[in-house]
């Protein structure tokens, strides 16, 4: 994995984590059991597993991902990584319960990080048709589209966490990886 993947990864851990223990302490949404936490981990830092040797072709990062994961024996990682780019079951009404499955978290984490850095949806957005949109328009839509599924499922997903969307980066845990365990 490239280094710049491998940061990416683990900044999308770091929101991933954040989401995850702000909907565990909410009032309103559904408690997350505490063995999930490894998983969203898992699969955050696992996200782009596959990134690295599809730069150059045209293959399906998640689907390879999923694939190794599951080759590994990790079935539920592999689940979460084959949805990080589109998610298959966007349910709203489990949304408006308060209800989000790690690999929703892990999607959303996935598009508010951008390289090493917090960002908007929007921002996010942007980076990715620029990078690859490919001058297609019918791509530009598909990827716009995504992003509007994304939103939806910011707003839902807010209204169950005790800060707005803007302040995410700001609720980031600092020690969910000691520098050796970066570098290893």
């Amino acid at each position: 994995m490239l280094d710049n993947i491998r940061a990416h990864s683990f900044m999308v851990a770091h929101v991933a984590d954040a989401l995850y223990c702000s909907l565990s302490t909410s009032s309103t949404g559904r408690i997350l059991p505490p063995e999930q936490h490894s998983l969203i981990l898992a699969g955050a830092l696992l996200h782009d597993i596959a990134k690295t040797p599809c730069l150059n072709n045209a293959c399906d990062h998640a689907r390879l991902g999923q694939d190794l994961c599951q080759q590994l024996g990790y079935p539920e990682v592999g689940e979460i990584v084959r949805e990080h780019v589109i998610l298959r079951d966007f349910s709203l009404s489990r949304y408006k319960q308060g209800q989000f499955l790690i690999k929703e978290l892990v999607y959303y984490a996935d598009k508010r990080v951008r390289h090493d850095e917090v960002v908007t949806l929007h921002q996010r957005m942007d980076y990715i048709i620029e990078r690859y949109g490919n001058n297609d328009s019918a791509r530009h839509l598909h990827i716009q589209n995504n992003f509007q599924l994304c939103q939806t499922l910011e707003e839902h997903l807010f209204t169950h966490i005790n800060f707005p969307p803007k302040e995410l980066a700001s609720h980031l845990n600092g020690q969910l990886f000691s520098p050796a365990q970066k570098s290893s």
